[in-house]
């Protein structure tokens, strides 16, 4: 099969992907109800692991927020565990939609987007400093982890830099599978009402603290390498 049947073939499955998913939510199926079900399953499963990791991928390429899965993983396993299938599922899931977002949609973003001059010169940018801006936005909570995956797939991002910047990951990680393991009922998974104890408060905050200092330091750093690269290319 050459490139440009891979490319469609990709494609197609994605778009089947979606359509899928689309009846799910058009049945009136609650996403976080079904998750909590295919945990369950898994939970009780013996290939709950690799099943586990496969979920979260699925999740991760059809833009589906993780954090049910994140924290399913602390009540199944437990932290020490909980975290390592974590980081594993979401890297995996990460690394294959930035490679769907660069050999399928790389071209056709980047006509769209060559009208802004920003854009390109972070585009630009990220080349030299690609393992920064990955490691940061990792960090942060407003960045969209699903959408970013995609978003660095068009961009300019080495394939190691962005391996490597994951790394980012593992204190939300780490502060989402404790949490998770303090529930330890699946089915109460994502209730607001749920009272965590001091230590979950704490952990929350830490987890927040962490990804504030991680949006200031990137909005600082971003903007000053996007303009001196503008600066340089004008």
């Amino acid at each position: 099969m050459n490139r440009g049947l891979g490319q469609r073939a990709i494609a197609l499955i994605l778009i089947a992907s979606g359509v899928a998913f689309m009846i799910i939510v058009l049945q009136g199926k609650n996403m976080q109800d079904l998750l909590k079900t295919l945990l369950i399953s898994i939970q009780y499963s013996q290939q709950g692991i690799i099943a586990y990791i496969l979920l979260y991928n699925l999740a991760t390429v059809l833009l589906i927020p993780a954090v049910i899965l994140t924290l399913g993983g602390g009540a199944i396993y437990g932290v020490f565990w909980g975290s390592i299938y974590v980081f594993i599922a979401s890297t995996l899931g990460a690394t294959l939609a930035f490679l769907l977002g660069r050999y399928v949609s790389r071209d056709w973003a980047i006509r769209k987007l060559s009208q802004y001059p920003k854009f390109l010169a972070l585009d630009r940018a990220v080349v030299k400093s690609g393992f920064k801006i990955v490691l940061l936005t990792r960090l942060s909570p407003i960045f969209p982890f699903n959408l970013l995956n995609y978003t660095f797939g068009v961009m300019q991002v080495s394939l190691q830099d962005y391996v490597l910047g994951s790394i980012g990951m593992i204190p939300g990680i780490v502060g989402y599978t404790y949490i998770g393991s303090l529930i330890g009922d699946i089915t109460q998974l994502g209730n607001s009402s749920l009272d965590l104890g001091i230590r979950g408060q704490i952990v929350q905050g830490t987890i927040y603290a962490i990804g504030t200092l991680a949006t200031l330091s990137l909005i600082m750093y971003g903007s000053k390498l996007a303009q001196k690269t503008l600066e340089e290319t004008l």
